[in-house]
């Protein structure tokens, strides 16, 4: 099996706050660097009422303080609402502090609506076409010895690796003509998975990053002693999904025992689609879909997300999860 990482969204649940969800993502850390987890990355969302962790950059040395080998990073920073210098820095510092086990993923869309999107002071109108100028900026601080006349310290001249994230082909495509390890988010945009992962091998270009091609697929996991616990689990993230499909982001939400009456036929279909690359279910399930998944995409790496309602619950989905796997610390 290839490695496995985990994409926390620090997730609020009903009920919860967001100081609890900070306190329940670093003790998932802290089990995650136990099991054998390869990486444990936080994602840039704004204006959701169920993630905890908008600000990035403060999260991730708040997960690498409170452990001590597993490698914490971003999945992803989202550079169009930021000065690409405040990155270099803030990743710098995060470096400095935490020498070799910083990543630096960086996504192209915005994170958030068109409200948050004025909050932030970002253009109204940016589509995030100009983020390989944005990438090129970035890269330029880190790597490029005070090319651009303004020097990011801490930063410049560390050994951060960065990564491109995406859920479309326009990402994959930069990452493979940039040579860049490549992360895709096929847990909420699956049917762009092999489109994108062909986009980005087809047009790799060696690097002084990398030789050849390294893809890591996002997939979404679920997992309890049974089958039957496993699909009530889920019932979580089918609300959330649900929520999200209409507009409505919220907490997440306790499971229920049928999700029949809350979503129509259509939006069952949607909510379905949009699972694709969900694992539900025990031990013997996981590993069985692992194994087809990667034979299925050629990836190297796996990162894995699950919005479980309940902290213990969850802990032992991503325990199963490294079993299922054959992770070793």
């Amino acid at each position: 099996m290839v490695p496995i990482s985990i994409l926390d969204l620090a997730p609020i649940v009903a009920g919860g706050t967001a100081s609890d969800a900070l306190r329940n993502s670093l003790d998932l850390a802290r089990h995650a660097e136990d099991w054998g987890y390869s990486r444990f990355w936080l994602a840039e969302h704004h204006n959701m009422p169920g993630i905890a962790s908008s600000a990035t950059s403060v999260v991730i040395g708040h997960i690498a303080a409170g452990t001590s080998r597993i490698r914490v990073g971003s999945g992803g920073i989202m550079l169009p609402n930021h000065a690409p210098l405040m990155i270099a820095e803030q990743f710098g510092t995060l470096e400095s502090l935490f020498p070799g086990r910083i990543d630096l993923g960086i996504g192209r869309a915005p994170g958030s609506d068109r409200l948050a999107a004025r909050a932030m002071r970002r253009g109204l109108d940016s589509d995030g076409d100009n983020f390989p100028e944005l990438l090129d900026e970035l890269r330029a601080f880190l790597y490029g010895s005070g090319t651009l006349g303004v020097r990011a310290v801490p930063g410049e001249g560390l050994n951060i690796p960065m990564w491109l994230l995406g859920s479309s082909g326009f990402s994959a495509q930069l990452a493979g003509e940039l040579g860049l390890p490549f992360a895709f988010a096929s847990h909420f945009a699956p049917e762009y998975l092999l489109p994108a992962l062909h986009l980005y091998r087809s047009h790799f270009r060696p690097s002084s990053v990398l030789d050849q091609p390294y893809a890591m697929v996002g997939i979404s996991v679920v997992a309890a002693d049974t089958p039957e616990d496993a699909q009530r689990l889920a019932t979580s993230q089918q609300q959330q999904a649900l929520s999200l499909i209409r507009g409505r982001p919220g907490k997440l939400q306790p499971p229920v025992d049928s999700m029949d009456g809350l979503w129509t036929e259509e939006e069952k279909e949607m909510v379905r689609r949009r699972m694709a690359y969900t694992i539900i279910g025990d031990r013997a399930a996981i590993s069985d879909r692992l194994q087809q998944i990667v034979r299925e995409t050629g990836a190297d790496e796996l990162i894995a997300t699950g919005q479980i309602y309940d902290h213990h619950a969850r802990l032992r989905s991503y325990h199963i999860l490294a079993e299922a796997a054959g992770l070793r610390n």
